[in-house]
């Protein structure tokens, strides 16, 4: 039984991995730009669920939209001021820019909320669930991270192939001047894709601050940096890629937790990045695109 709650929490904590890597594998796939400002807006998400719900005492439903509409407000700035001037810039340019868009957000929150740690409490208030006579429980958190993230991944795969926005964005990915030709407004699109990758931030920072309850201002770094592997695991760009490499890897870490070393589970996790890189390049989806030159 041991073994299956093991699992059982790796696909949970998976789960959380393949939201997160929702938002990296649409700005990349779309924009050709990796956000490593995401991990961080997750960390902003959860300090404003935490001072919406703990300090103000509203209804946690109700302080995870707020944080949904500030976390995707916030993406819109990050993307107008950082990002959208940096359209022809080389990937260099962009890689710095967005490392120190993370910088500024976490010395942000630190002199704004302080050095010491916070206490988050559950949005979530779903019970523990008991099974095979008490020797397999399965928490609440985990009971609603694991189809909210297969509701989230089939809802945003349907509405990129399916709506005149999602058309857009496969065309922006595919070639941007050409969109410009047909008549696609490629910044709106782009935009949009920051949008939605910062909402979906907030979503996974009520669920992993419900069950990692520990908030600070570095919080959301290593997520984002586990969910970037997450991304390039299943192949970014991929939707369903994230979905995979996400669940994977939340497995590897909570098995090779339990069973390995739990100083050596994050080491483990970068060891699968080497591993699948060395092996297959494009992700376990992710497919070959020759440029021309």
């Amino acid at each position: 039984m041991s073994f299956i709650s093991h699992l059982i929490n790796g696909i949970s904590l998976g789960s959380v991995y393949a939201i997160i890597a929702l938002g990296y594998t649409m700005v990349y796939g779309i924009a050709k730009m990796l956000n490593f400002a995401h991990g961080d807006v997750i960390m902003v998400g959860g300090f404003i669920i935490f001072t919406f719900m703990s300090t103000l005492g509203l209804n946690p439903i109700v302080s995870v939209l707020i944080a949904i509409i500030l976390c995707t407000l916030l993406g819109l700035t990050i993307e107008r001021i950082a990002y959208k001037p940096l359209r022809r810039a080389p990937s260099l340019a962009v890689l710095i820019t967005a490392i120190g868009v993370s910088y500024l957000l976490q010395n942000l929150a630190l002199l704004i909320l302080g050095a010491d740690s916070k206490s988050f409490s559950s949005v979530i208030s779903l019970s523990s669930l008991s099974l095979a006579d008490g020797r397999l429980i399965i928490s609440g958190e985990t009971l609603v991270t694991i189809p909210l993230c297969i509701v989230i991944m089939t809802t945003l795969n349907i509405y990129i192939r399916k709506s005149k926005v999602g058309r857009a964005m496969i065309a922006v990915s595919e070639d941007k001047d050409a969109a410009v030709l047909m008549g696609i407004n490629v910044n709106k699109t782009i935009a949009i894709t920051f949008a939605i990758g910062s909402s979906l931030a907030a979503v996974a920072s009520a669920l992993m601050f419900s069950t990692y309850p520990t908030l600070s201002s570095t919080a959301g770094a290593m997520p984002g940096i586990k969910a970037f592997v997450a991304a390039v695991f299943g192949g970014i760009g991929s939707v369903p890629g994230a979905m995979i490499g996400g669940i994977l890897l939340g497995v590897i870490e909570i098995l090779s937790r339990a069973y390995i070393s739990t100083e050596l589970g994050d080491a483990i996790v970068f060891l699968v990045l080497i591993i699948v890189l060395l092996v297959k390049p494009t992700g376990i989806l992710g497919k070959n695109i020759q440029e021309k030159v």
